[in-house]
């Protein structure tokens, strides 16, 4: 077993800063040439108290980046403008996608589509709501204002 200290979020083995046992092989084939982890060594020990030290700086400045995003994004109602019939019924729904694109059209950045979720399906004119996982434990709920295209 090889003693690493990750310099990456590696998915189902930890974290930057956390020091793993992984097999020799994995440690020697990809862990070390992709960058994602360092032989473990008592120097290194500095090393994951500096990597540890960042990444809880990133997530503090996420973190308060998130809440100026969402109180951004709750302080007026995003209008999205889709085909309807005369009766005000939409050709379709309302996505993610024209979600992204209505929040872009009004000057907003940062949302990704695959953080929002549509509790109602959107398939007529008028007012409506989204949420929007910005960041973990900050949730956006956005009013949404169906207009039809002229």
């Amino acid at each position: 077993m090889a003693k690493l200290i990750l310099t990456n979020e590696v998915q189902g083995l930890g974290a930057a800063g956390d020091v793993v046992d992984v097999k020799n092989g994995y440690a020697r084939n990809f862990l070390v040439p992709q960058g994602f982890a360092v032989p473990w060594s008592n120097g290194g020990q500095k090393q994951v108290e500096q990597i540890k030290n960042a990444r809880l700086a990133k997530v503090q400045a996420s973190a308060e980046d998130a809440l100026a995003l969402k109180a951004s994004l709750e302080k007026s109602p995003i209008t999205i403008s889709v085909k309807a019939g005369k009766t005000g019924r939409l050709f379709g729904s309302v996505t993610r996608t024209s979600i992204v694109g209505a929040i872009v059209a009004a000057g907003i950045t940062g949302v990704d589509k695959r953080a929002i979720e549509i509790p109602q399906a959107v398939k007529t004119v008028g007012e409506s709501e989204a949420l929007i996982t910005i960041h973990e434990g900050v949730i956006a709920t956005v009013k949404l204002a169906v207009v039809a295209e002229k």
